[in-house]
């Protein structure tokens, strides 16, 4: 039997793995700073608590003053660490599940909603040790120099809880929800949405009508899983008491997500479909 298939599956993986590890690496060094203040608003907990924020711009002001502009960047390890194999992953299943659901009789919306689904959720078992770390490490209001490093706060976790649902894979069932349900909303809107609106000749124009559709697809995927994403903060962030999760607000940290989502989807989906199509040119 000819070994050409496989080494065509080979390349083409290959491809759509580094133009997702691209993606991801692209967007969390652009976007974590909308992540670290998403992530205090989520787990802080009343605007009268005099520890908490007031606005938007509070945040970012408070942040800068107390913490300096590393702030911004706590936790940013975790995601680089995470972001190259979590995108990779979530781009290569994604067209994986596309493949295996066209054998079915699925309409293409259906089709690439339940992929997205897929990707999502598989997304979120590679992921969520690196989200229980960075969560930590984010809700940690010392000076950048005075927090502790990425290995050492996770080795605390692995000592103190263990590498179970109560400790290195905390919340994991919220972060099954927050991505799979991320994902369905964000690929099944993008593509059905690009494939509806005509193609422009026009290089920039394309670039504007794919970045556009990003940016609509990652606002109201954003809008949508919220609730996930506030419940995995809550549980894997410090809590009052112990073991108890109290969520006040469902949709808390919803104006940084989607300024952090919404072109940050866009950017997203187009570094990886730009750099899939010069691999397919050149490598």
């Amino acid at each position: 039997m000819s070994a050409k298939p496989s080494v065509g599956f080979v390349n083409e993986a290959s491809r759509q793995i580094l133009a997702g590890g691209s993606a991801g690496l692209v967007e969390i060094c652009l976007m974590h700073p909308l992540d670290v203040v998403k992530t205090r608003f989520q787990i802080q907990r009343c605007a009268t608590d005099p520890n908490s924020y007031k606005s938007l711009g509070d945040s970012f002001r408070v942040i800068l003053r107390t913490e300096g502009l590393f702030g911004f960047y706590k936790g940013i390890i975790p995601p680089i660490l995470a972001e190259t194999p979590k995108r990779a992953v979530k781009f290569f299943t994604f067209e994986q599940y596309k493949k295996l659901l066209g054998y079915v009789s699925l309409s293409p919306a259906l089709t690439f909603a339940i992929a997205g689904l897929g990707s999502g959720l598989t997304e979120a078992i590679v992921v969520n040790p690196f989200e229980v770390v960075k969560v930590g490490l984010q809700a940690n209001r010392n000076r950048f120099t005075e927090q502790p490093s990425t290995v050492s706060y996770a080795r605390h976790i692995i000592k103190k809880e263990g590498l179970g649902l109560r400790g290195l894979n905390k919340g994991f069932t919220a972060t099954l929800g927050r991505h799979g349900v991320f994902n369905m909303v964000y690929f099944g809107f993008y593509f059905n949405v690009k494939n509806i609106i005509p193609v422009n000749q026009d290089p920039t124009l394309e670039f504007l009508r794919k970045f556009g559709i990003g940016l609509l697809s990652g606002t109201i995927a954003s809008v949508i899983n919220i609730p996930f994403d506030v419940a995995k903060s809550r549980i894997q962030g410090p809590q009052p008491v112990p073991g108890e999760i109290n969520i006040l607000a469902l949709y808390k940290g919803l104006l940084p997500k989607i300024m952090r989502l919404g072109p940050g989807g866009a950017v997203m989906l187009l570094v990886y479909e730009y750099t899939y199509s010069w691999l397919q040119e050149n490598w």
